[in-house]
């Protein structure tokens, strides 16, 4: 039997990481979970897995059939992730934003293996967590379904004979329009993914491709691939989830539908196949298209890559800005476009080069960014 934490379980991961975990009751017991703020949703939850220790959002009343302990806030997400029970235990990140940086962090060195969906984690402290992880001598594994597929496709493969990794994106909500056809689009119009059901936060990520550019980030810290040998491409029909290029010219797919149990269910039994999809591919009268994913077209994809390049903090730095950008967004105090100039503005800055590359200053950076620029738009 394995225990399973999941912070953020009652958002778009976590619910279909609870569905994965039903599936395979046999195999896995929850031990910890973090809601939102819907207590309804977290006490139907709560009540058919009982789970020993949750975290709530913040002390409202909570009256359940049993007595687990209840923690609360950020502190409390510590909680959960340093909680130990068993010998063989699992922690599924499926938090959004900075937040679930040290919840991972705290997880690892209390010897959970890590299931990670919290892009954050790796875009903004990819090394330190990579140390980690090699010190506690625990396994980190993708939740994401570009990176599984990756995952897939390096099976029994030899890292040196890889020529590059291929990522691809659906475009987001706006991948029809011209970047003039962008000026004035409005959030429900953002939020309107046509082909997977996500987060608001994300689905906005998908909207300006800064997802894709996070994944980047997170593929050279999973697979330890050079920058400049993974690569975006436009697949609007996001059946080819990621594909591995070899010198021989060779390319690997990992091909599906667009179904996050399968890529939920492999991490979490990795390296199983045995998960039933829901939604079954049928070959028959398949078509795959593939496009140039261009920088002008989607400038936040080449903010990432300059992010790393310039190194040190930037990509805390640019992970703040697009954070608080996007929010800012969500709650109607900028335009769509303005989300790239706040970003652009924020990594071009010289002012954060001399900062040390540490978690505290990785997390303080992160803050007061997000913090100064709420402020500055938020009247």
């Amino acid at each position: 039997m394995k225990g399973v934490y999941i912070v953020g379980a009652s958002g778009s991961i976590g619910t279909q990481a609870l569905d994965v975990i039903r599936e395979y009751s046999h195999e896995f017991k929850v031990i910890g979970l973090s809601l939102g703020h819907d207590l309804v949703k977290a006490k139907q939850i709560v009540e058919e897995f009982k789970p020993e220790i949750i975290c709530l959002r913040e002390k409202k009343e909570f009256n359940l059939s049993y007595k687990p302990i209840i923690v609360y806030g950020d502190s409390g997400l510590l909680e959960i992730a340093k909680y130990k029970k068993l010998d063989n235990e699992v922690f599924v990140n499926a938090l959004v934003g900075i937040s679930g940086l040290m919840p991972t962090v705290v997880a690892i060195k209390a010897k959970k293996d890590i299931a990670l969906a919290n892009k954050e984690t790796l875009v903004v402290a990819g090394d330190i967590i990579k140390s980690l992880i090699k010190d506690n001598n625990v396994k980190l594994t993708p939740i994401d379904s570009e990176h599984s597929a990756i995952l897939e496709c390096l099976q029994g493969e030899n890292k040196a004979d890889v020529k590059r990794l291929i990522i691809t994106a659906s475009g987001g909500s706006f991948r029809d329009r011209t970047r003039s056809e962008l000026i004035g689009v409005t959030k429900k119009e953002a939020l309107s993914h046509p082909n997977w059901s996500m987060g608001s936060k994300i689905t906005i990520d998908s909207a300006t491709m800064m997802n894709k550019g996070f994944e980047v980030i997170e593929a050279h810290h999973l697979f330890d691939i050079p920058y400049d040998k993974i690569d975006t491409i436009l697949h609007k029909e996001s059946i080819v989830h990621s594909m591995v290029e070899y010198n021989d010219g060779v390319i690997k797919a990992a091909i599906g539908s667009a179904d996050m149990h399968t890529p939920i269910a492999y991490a979490l039994r990795y390296p199983k196949h045995e998960h039933i999809t829901n939604k079954p591919l049928n070959l028959i009268g398949l078509n795959l298209h593939f496009e140039e994913l261009s920088f002008d077209r989607y400038p936040c994809l080449e903010y990432a890559y300059y992010a790393v390049n310039r190194g040190g903090i930037y990509p805390a730095v640019l992970n703040a800005a697009n954070e608080a950008a996007v929010w800012l967004f969500l709650n109607d105090k900028i335009e769509f476009l303005d989300i790239e100039k706040i970003i652009h503005d924020e990594i071009t800055n010289n002012k954060y080069e001399s900062v040390e590359y540490s978690l505290d200053k990785i997390i303080s950076i992160s803050l007061d960014i997000m913090k100064n620029i709420k402020e500055r738009y938020d009247r």
